[in-house]
């Protein structure tokens, strides 16, 4: 039986740790446990026998970290340890009907933004591991112990297009139900699901009880199988040994049956007798079904926005009608566009509108470098917009979540051109009512074209709940009898086909004095005739305010949680006494806040004008440093945006410390660290981490790398 009917037909028992078992086996401190398939290849083939003989339906290859970054040095390369690894699995596998996963762990390295690993090469790594899987014989393809979305996508990417076989994702997370880089379950779930996954779930870092609510929140967010590997509870320091024995572990693994859970092993701690007590467990069990609803909803990696009320899209990052912002791209002033996307979150925006497109620029290069510059400062979930498909598809490859296209037509040309490709990036799609005759007058015209995107959405694989329809606001100043028409055909879209609809409400006042009344009085219309994501500017208040109030009228706001959360409370970050009266400290501390490096640079070197470089130091960079930190410790915000802040607080040390030496004067320092990885731990991240803040906080740091 092939993976992808197992999926189907019952039960799938995973096998249990590696590691754990070559530790019992001898696996010396520092050994790389990759090579040992080759130099050792009888204690892998054992290990796996022994899982297989306990249970196992698939068993994990020894290729955990065998990519060319952690293998560098070992004098072995990628394909030699594979090869030799599905081998050992396949040799164990042979004469039963058990399964070899090509296991791919994470990189060892943090990926842009927070990182120096762009996506690009990332997805190369993970191409030579799973071309080389496949071509050594596994069966299927697991993508295990993962914290970072981004880094999931290049890997799922370069599984999906370089080979045929089925992929399997588990993230790690914490208890907080958020991963080390701050991934939600419910990000999580949306993009591997529209990326196409076969399964995905949940291994290590916890125990069987702690993962267990994690696990029922992915099961209400996926359609797909889900996978729970969890760790024997945590090693005792004095004896090594885990504290969950295996009956208590299989034990506890038999409540996720009950939640339609139904692909099991085990991971850190575990052996072949945690195996076998499972698949005990499990005997006396029957498969149910999983408690899952599909949503209209998109998502960056820490931020999910279902579009269960009415939801803003902010339309500033476009340069139609905007001098300043056709400058800044043809100037390729990136830090003018970040600033335009900060504020417009700041305001009240849950979803970003992304246009880059004019004559004068390559609006393909452009796209790439804004979606990633714009997802490494903000949190919120990004629209593409743009009639290119190379720009279309080149902003889907790089984004980090689950996007919305816009635009689609009715279109015959447009349809099969643009639907693939949001179907192979599982994106969500803004379908315009318009074809090539134009835009109809009539709401029955418009309401056909709907239907048709739909229809076609669907038969290339679409949800209907990511079909979202624009019935195109046209202007009141010139076609002021077809304003009524809009609304007509945003509620017949919304009553008959189900969908959400979307409006560029500015639209309807071009030519018109007093053009906010115009705005606002069409927005409060339009949503009372269904309308669900306007594309409004956030920055005019008036607008956000009447969506708010909206949502707690019409009762899509239960309690007035979000009213409430938004107008009974001032956030307001944090200040020093020292920070008191600095006019410059609002903006010092906003741009570290939010990552804004060049706007960090620029207030530093004004403040170099009027103010001792020691004292910026300790009275305005530090403070604010701290703030982003204790921020950080709350779960406000997540490790790419703690790097972000860091990284922009490094700019205005770079300036200040310039300044120091064009004074003729010695650099700054409270002291040298020496920072390591010791020999043996090929991981870096952590130090990688630590040396950025220390450096920030004025000390100087000598880096040995990594295996010292």
């Amino acid at each position: 039986m092939r993976i992808r009917q197992m999926l189907k037909s019952g039960f799938i028992i995973l096998d249990g740790a590696m590691g754990t078992m070559l530790q019992k086996k001898g696996l010396k401190l520092g050994e790389r446990p990759e090579i040992l398939s080759i130099i050792q290849s009888d204690i892998i083939e054992e290990i796996h026998r022994e899982y297989i003989k306990s249970g196992a339906d698939i068993v994990y290859t020894n290729t955990f970290g065998a990519n060319a970054h952690k293998l560098e040095g070992t004098g072995y390369t990628v394909e030699q340890i594979i090869e030799a690894s599905v081998g050992c699995a396949k040799r164990a596998c042979k004469g039963t009907n058990s399964k070899v996963a090509l296991d791919i762990g994470p990189l060892g390295e943090l990926l842009e933004p927070a990182g120096s690993l762009s996506f690009e090469e990332a997805y190369e790594l993970f191409r030579q591991q799973m071309v080389q899987g496949e071509k050594s014989g596994a069966d299927c393809i697991v993508i295990e112990t993962m914290t970072d979305l981004y880094e999931v996508k290049a890997a799922v990417l370069a599984a999906k297009e370089h080979t045929a076989l089925p992929v399997f994702v588990t993230m790690t997370f914490e208890q907080n139900h958020r991963t080390f880089t701050g991934c939600s379950v419910a990000s999580m779930a949306l993009t591997l699901e529209g990326l196409g996954v076969d399964a995905m779930g949940i291994n290590c870092s916890l125990g069987p009880e702690e993962i267990f609510p994690i696990a029922k929140e992915l099961a209400t967010w996926t359609s797909l199988p889900v996978i729970v590997k969890a760790n024997a509870g945590l090693p005792n320091l004095n004896s090594n040994e885990y504290d969950i024995s295996a009956e208590s572990f299989a034990g506890t693994m038999s409540k996720y049956a009950d939640e339609g859970i139904t692909i099991m092993g085990g991971c850190c701690g575990t052996t072949p007798e945690y195996i076998k007590e499972i698949k005990k467990v499990l005997s006396q069990k029957q498969p149910v079904k999983c408690d899952f609803k599909r949503v209209s909803a998109v998502c960056s990696p820490t931020k999910a926005v279902v579009i269960d009320g009415v939801r803003i899209i902010g339309e500033r990052i476009n340069p139609t009608g905007k001098k300043l912002f056709k400058q800044a791209l043809i100037n390729n002033d990136i830090d003018y566009i970040l600033s335009q996307g900060v504020s417009q979150v700041e305001a009240g925006a849950h979803i970003l509108d992304v246009n880059v497109g004019l004559p004068e620029i390559d609006e393909v290069s452009m796209m790439i470098k804004v979606v990633k510059q714009l997802q490494s400062v903000i949190d919120v979930p990004l629209q593409i917009d743009s009639s290119d498909p190379k720009a279309v598809e080149a902003a889907l490859r790089v984004y980090n979540g689950k996007a919305i296209v816009n635009s689609v037509n009715g279109e015959e040309k447009v349809l099969d051109t643009l639907l693939p490709i949001v179907k192979k990036y599982g994106a969500a799609i803004v379908g315009l009512t318009l074809d090539q005759n134009g835009i109809p007058n009539e709401a029955e015209t418009r309401f056909q074209i709907a239907k048709k995107i739909l229809d076609k959405a669907v038969y290339y694989g679409i949800p209907k709940e990511d079909v979202y329809i624009d019935c195109l606001t046209l202007t009141a100043s010139v076609q002021q009898k077809e304003v009524v028409e809009t609304l007509k055909a945003v509620k017949m879209v919304t009553e008959q086909l189900g969908l959400k609809t979307v409006l560029g409400v500015s639209n309807i006042s071009f030519g018109l004095p007093n053009r906010e009344l115009i705005n606002h009085s069409f927005l409060l219309l339009a949503m009372s005739h269904g309308l669900t994501l306007p594309i409004i500017n956030p920055n005019i208040s008036q607008m956000v305010d009447a969506v708010y109030a909206y949502n707690v009228l019409y009762n899509k706001d239960e309690n007035a949680t979000d009213y409430i959360l938004k107008y009974n409370t001032v956030k307001t970050e944090p200040k020093s006494p020292a920070q008191q009266g600095v006019q410059t400290t609002v903006d010092i501390n906003h741009a570290i806040s939010k990552g804004l490096r060049e706007e960090a640079k620029q207030i530093t070197n004004q403040l170099l004008l009027t103010t001792n470089e020691m004292e910026i130091v300790n009275t305005l960079l530090i403070p604010a440093l701290d703030v982003v930190g204790t921020r950080f410790e709350k779960g406000e915000i997540f490790l790419p945006q703690l790097l972000q802040s860091a990284q922009a607080a490094q700019s205005a040390f770079e300036e200040i410390k310039a300044f120091i030496a064009s004074k003729g004067r010695t650099s700054i320092s409270k002291g040298k660290i020496v920072l390591a990885t010791v020999k043996g731990d090929i991981h870096d991240i952590g130090k990688n981490i630590v040396k950025v803040i220390l450096e920030n906080y004025g000390y100087q740091i000598i880096d040995l790398g990594r295996d010292v």
